[in-house]
């Protein structure tokens, strides 16, 4: 249901920037975040933001990564500086209608691999 994009192949020290686009029949979108699930391991969270503006990031990701999002166009961003090779995985934005649900609107994933 969400659109991300951005992902690719990047050297180590690189960066990318992923978007996440929200389809406009969704009128309702409290908090969004991106999740990462690398391979053999399970999804973890990357990062969310609040519509009041609310931040949170993994220890992993903290001074390398920055979530943003412009709440007119429902539309997200995770500029990721300083890549990693363990960075590697498919990134995957979610939203939900109310904080106090799970994450239910997901997007298909977009590719980022980090190459040493």
């Amino acid at each position: 249901l969400l659109q991300a994009s951005g992902g690719g192949l990047v050297q180590a020290g690189g960066s990318l920037r992923l978007s996440c686009a929200a389809p406009r029949n969704i009128f309702s979108i409290s908090d969004m975040g991106w999740y990462r699930r690398a391979p053999g391991k399970q999804r973890e969270l990357v990062a969310t933001i609040s519509t009041g503006g609310r931040i949170n990031y993994a220890d992993s990701v903290k001074g390398r990564f920055t979530i943003s999002r412009d709440g007119a166009k429902n539309t997200m961003y995770l500029q990721m500086n300083s890549l990693q090779p363990e960075d590697t995985a498919v990134y995957y934005c979610a939203a939900r209608s109310s904080s106090t649900r799970p994450y239910h609107y997901w997007g298909q994933g977009t590719q980022v691999t980090v190459s040493s």
